[in-house]
């Protein structure tokens, strides 16, 4: 069936209901009217590529239930990519929205391919991963007719948002040499432009060509995801004047955007100090004019490899409470390796808990159901029901099973047996001995 809007941007604008827009709304509890209200603003955005088929739809708003994106894809050092979609699997089934293919090595296009034939979730990319290995030719030799060709063929795929790091420009080349920046540019994406720059002299591409993009991603229906090149890699650059001077162009690339009918998303910052994150959150929110604010972590401490996902996640969840509509899952491995499967489960439960915590602080509607259900469960001691209402059911039932009372007793756990305070009130309540020994 052919459509009669361009983006879902467009449609909300003309009035026209998409069913991407009524899923959403179901989805999030909402009036199909809020929903296209927002998207219309630019406030929510539903990545939705015309060519992504398998795609159960989601929206990405401050106001909506705060989602999660798992950033996975092969590198040179792990090459098999049966095993990233093992991962792919795992993590759409433990509830992850978004699934970012960041892959580095070989032929690339048949993954991403595969990804938007059979994956449910969004799938973003970043193009100018992709260029060195689509072209099979070093950075400094790619013209900036090459990012942006790899742009449109990304968007021919069907990923439903890219990350263009389209903020940094030349001047942010002095900025970094002159300035006093303990990492720099942390950035994979960013330091490749950084270096792009450098080599040839050259304005961005992303930046110079923003305008032709922009026709690209509306023709598909792609969103941008605008990268945040010079988001900060320790807590000693949060919130500093490179920052946020990004930021500020990047306000006003949402507007561009917004002027051609394409959803925008705003990339975040890192490693942030907790006394810093709600501010930046309000500062993103006023320069991007209420765009979905996309956020890595942030990292609230620099000192915990190989608990980076518990760091990510007290960050992630002041993050949403304050604004903060899309979290980028870390793993234990961050920082450190290519996280393996388990490694992406451990991420996936951290960055759920924060965006679940955060829904709840926010008042979203129905956000605290599932918890007033699991306190029900537990009040009547029904391990089956508790397991039911659990994030991560079969981690809660292992855990149980595994360390079951020496004796018969269906009604506690090993840690405190009979002298449980639930049956024990339970007990006088309802006027029964209370038997301990």
């Amino acid at each position: 069936m052919t459509r009669d809007y361009a983006t879902q941007m467009d449609a909300a604008r003309r009035g026209i209901v998409t069913p991407e827009i009524e899923a959403v709304a179901k989805k999030e509890n909402r009036d199909v009217s809020f929903i296209m209200d927002m998207v219309a603003q630019g406030k929510v955005a539903i990545p939705a590529n015309k060519n992504h088929k398998s795609l159960e739809a989601n929206g990405v708003g401050s106001m909506l239930k705060t989602k999660i994106n798992v950033n996975l894809g092969v590198s040179r050092d792990c090459k098999d990519y049966d095993v990233e979609m093992e991962k792919v699997m795992s993590a759409v089934k433990l509830g992850a929205e978004s699934i970012m293919d960041l892959s580095s090595h070989g032929n690339t296009q048949p993954f991403r391919q595969k990804l938007c034939r059979e994956c449910p979730a969004m799938v973003g990319t970043v193009p100018i991963y992709d260029s060195v290995i689509h072209y099979q030719r070093d950075l400094g030799t790619l013209t900036a007719r090459d990012f942006v060709d790899v742009v449109r063929l990304h968007a021919e795929d069907g990923v439903d948002f890219v990350t263009l790091h389209c903020g940094i420009t030349r001047k942010t080349i002095e900025q970094i040499r002159k300035g006093d920046r303990k990492m720099n540019i942390v950035s994979r994406g960013g330091s490749l432009v950084f270096a792009w720059m450098s080599m040839t002299g050259e304005e961005n591409p992303f930046y110079e060509y923003y305008d032709e993009i922009l026709d690209i991603c509306r023709e598909y229906d792609v969103t941008v995801s605008l990268g945040d090149a010079c988001r900060p890699g320790c807590l000693a650059d949060a919130t500093d004047g490179v920052q946020i001077e990004e930021l500020i162009r990047l306000g006003e690339l949402t507007q561009r955007a917004w002027d051609k009918d394409v959803q925008v998303m705003v990339e975040g910052p890192g490693h942030v100090p907790m006394d810093q994150i709600a501010a930046n959150m309000k500062v993103q929110q006023t320069i991007c004019k209420g765009a979905p604010f996309y956020v890595l972590g942030p990292l609230v401490t620099d000192i915990a490899p190989g608990y980076d996902h518990i760091t990510a996640a007290i960050g992630g969840a002041m993050a949403a409470m304050s604004g903060a509509a899309f979290l980028c899952y870390v793993t234990p491995a961050e920082h450190l390796a290519l996280p393996n499967v388990d490694d992406v489960r451990e991420g996936i439960i951290a960055s759920k808990i924060a965006a679940h915590a955060a829904d709840i602080a926010k008042g979203l509607p129905g956000a605290r159901e599932q918890d007033d259900r699991m306190a029900e469960a537990r009040r009547k001691l029904d391990w089956d029901a508790q397991f039911r209402e659990a994030l991560d059911p079969d981690t809660a039932k292992a855990i149980r099973e595994s360390r079951a009372p020496e004796e018969d007793h269906s009604d506690t756990c090993s840690m405190c047996g009979k002298f449980c305070a639930v049956r024990s009130m339970n007990k006088a309540l309802a006027g029964e001995i209370i038997d301990i020994l």
